[in-house]
């Protein structure tokens, strides 16, 4: 806020600034661009304005001092030869203070030099020089910016310890300026030190579970190159799997220094030094969770409504992993039972399950129960399954007979995910989308066909400003609309759907009550303005509808404004939405990325 502040009163008037016990004095900087900002956050003549111990004689000094400092500040954004005039005016009671700013021409980077030493590869795939220097973040022609140099530095060694060379280091850095051709001629160099590769796995701290939760999960093979990606990577992976509550994936170090140790006795007796050290085996060190964990917790969502829920957890029951839980929801309940085995060799993620649900849900109340089965492969990047599910239920609309439905539909589904942050995303996409149904005769009352769809992409225009846009999509194909369960049918509605309406409150009017219709079809607009690197603000536009019939898809609109905060379990998301076609305000609250 200060930021905003400053630099509106470089645009009005002499903004006036009462300290008690201290000089009041106005300061106004002309200067173009950001430069007016960088000034007034960091020239002295600001930062000890209202100061008690700030007298006449000292804004005096600092007055002089001024062009001298603004020259160095702006020398970190490129400007070298800028022109600084600064007027006091005390005449009056209360002076004012006046700094002229003329930048002048910025310096930009000339010629780039990049010195690579070393980067001897024994491998088949020798390292690509040339593709490192091309990811030289400040090329020729760019304005030569303190923190950019710096910056580029850090990435181009960041680039090197990454992958192949941990223990590269940059062994020379200079930037020589020339203030009369406004040119900057920069020169690196990086020693790459010796190629490290991975050796046998390690595994350190493991009690109750068996080894195979970890191999199965390491693609990682003696003999490959040191790859910081591909460690964590495997720790991800192992954080996921459940069975940890801490996960550390490394080379090991003791190792390293052993080696380091006898090639510094091996130069001292002067041993020629190999270009390449000893594998370094692959150790992980893990902290295993307790095997049975049982929980109490209590919540209340704008969707469902207050929420209260019971959880036990045992991993290692029968060598399988199980999570259960009941969750009690003024709409919904819901028990459930999952068994997870351990990743395959393979990848593979093969669970089953079964569940008891009811919900009721603007005047449709559904009882169900079902058993599952699942088998999951991929990488966060783009996830795969297909799965089983024998469905059972029962249905009541009020004012109608009650109707019963069975089902056995087998699913395919395929996540693509682009994001630059999977838990605060600000740029990429995520899609998603399912193929499957009922199709055979067998424990199912209607044979049926669903797809669905959907998307979101985050399009930032700067830090400060980014575009979100999302859009979902069904379609069910059967005989006989109520032979299939309802829990197949769409619906719209609520926090991440078409805000401004209920949960599930946009469908087919049967009697009284909304039911699922054949048909989907939402999309939504978004725009979000964050103002501190936390906080932000929003602007939402939400549309869509189900139906029975792509006719009948008469798309209900929701408008609103929302805040949002980035905290540290993720963003929390506060709308307040108007619903178009009720014509009434509805406040939504959601926390963290739903897709």
């Amino acid at each position: 806020m200060q930021r905003v502040a400053l630099a509106c009163a470089a645009l009005a008037l002499p903004l006036a600034v009462l300290a008690a016990d201290g000089l009041q004095y106005n300061v106004r900087i002309n200067a173009p661009g950001d430069l007016d900002d960088l000034l007034e956050e960091n020239l002295d003549l600001l930062r000890y304005r209202g100061n008690p111990r700030t007298d006449r004689e000292q804004l005096r000094r600092m007055v002089r001092t001024t062009p001298a400092q603004a020259k160095t500040l702006l020398a970190t954004e490129g400007y070298y030869s800028p022109e600084v005039t600064v007027r006091l005016d005390d005449s009056g009671g209360t002076p004012n203070v006046i700094v002229d700013v003329t930048p002048g021409e910025p310096v930009l980077v000339g010629a780039v030099e990049i010195v690579l030493n070393g980067f001897e590869s024994t491998g088949e795939s020798p390292f690509d020089k040339e593709a490192l220097r091309a990811s030289w973040p400040l090329p020729e022609g760019e304005i030569f910016k303190q923190d950019d140099w710096e910056r580029a530095k850090r990435a181009i060694l960041r680039a090197v310890v990454q992958t192949r060379y941990p223990r590269a280091q940059l062994t020379e850095s200079v930037a020589t300026v020339d203030p009369e051709t406004h040119r900057a001629l920069l020169r690196v160099a990086l020693d790459s030190g010796p190629e490290m590769r991975f050796g046998e796995l390690k595994i350190e701290g493991l009690k109750r579970y068996p080894e195979s939760v970890i191999r199965n999960l390491n693609v990682i093979q003696p003999g490959d190159v040191y790859n910081e990606a591909a460690l964590q990577s495997f720790q991800a992976k192992l954080q996921d799997t459940g069975y940890f509550s801490g996960v550390e994936v490394s080379a090991d170090l003791n190792a390293l220094i052993s080696q380091q140790r006898d090639a510094a006795a091996d130069k001292q007796a002067g041993t020629p030094q190999p270009a390449t050290i000893a594998p370094l085996p692959l150790l992980v060190r893990v902290v295993e969770n307790k095997r049975k964990n049982a929980s109490v917790g209590v919540g209340i969502s704008t969707n469902t409504g207050a929420r209260t829920s019971v959880s036990y957890d045992d991993l290692a029951i029968w060598g399988l992993r199980m999570k259960s839980a009941l969750t009690l929801e003024q709409k919904k309940q819901n028990a459930h039972a999952d068994f997870f085995f351990p990743t395959t060799k393979d990848g593979y993620n093969d669970s089953f399950g079964a569940a008891l649900d009811r919900e009721d849900i603007e005047g449709e109340t559904i009882r169900s129960a079902s058993v599952y089965g699942k088998r999951a492969w991929g990488t966060p990047q783009l996830e795969r399954s297909i799965s089983a599910e024998y469905l059972n239920e029962s249905r009541s609309v009020a004012g109608a007979e009650p109707t019963h439905a069975a089902s056995l539909p087998f699913t395919y589904a395929v996540t693509w995910r682009k994001l630059d942050n999977l838990v605060f995303p600000t740029k990429g996409y995520v899609l998603n989308a399912t193929a499957g149904g009922a199709v055979l005769p067998i424990l199912t009352d209607e044979k049926f066909i669903r797809v669905t769809a959907r998307g979101i992409t985050y399009r930032p225009l700067n830090p400060k400003n980014l575009f979100i846009f999302r859009g979902e999509l069904g379609a069910l194909k059967s005989g006989n609309k109520h032979g299939v369960p309802a829990t197949y049918l769409f619906r719209a509605g609520g926090d991440n759907s078409v805000r401004g309406y209920g949960y599930q409150e946009l469908g087919v009017r049967e009697g009284d009550a909304t039911v699922g219709g054949r048909y989907l079809l939402t999309a939504s607009a978004e725009y979000q303005y964050w103002f501190k690197p936390n906080w932000g603000a929003a602007a939402f536009y939400d549309t869509g509808n189900a139906a029975d019939s792509l006719s009948d898809i008469h798309p209900k609109s929701g408008y609103g404004i929302g805040a949002r905060y980035k905290s540290p379990v993720g963003p929390i998301n506060v709308d307040l939405a108007y619903g178009h076609a009720v014509r009434k305000g509805r406040l939504h609250f959601s926390l963290g990325f739903t897709f």
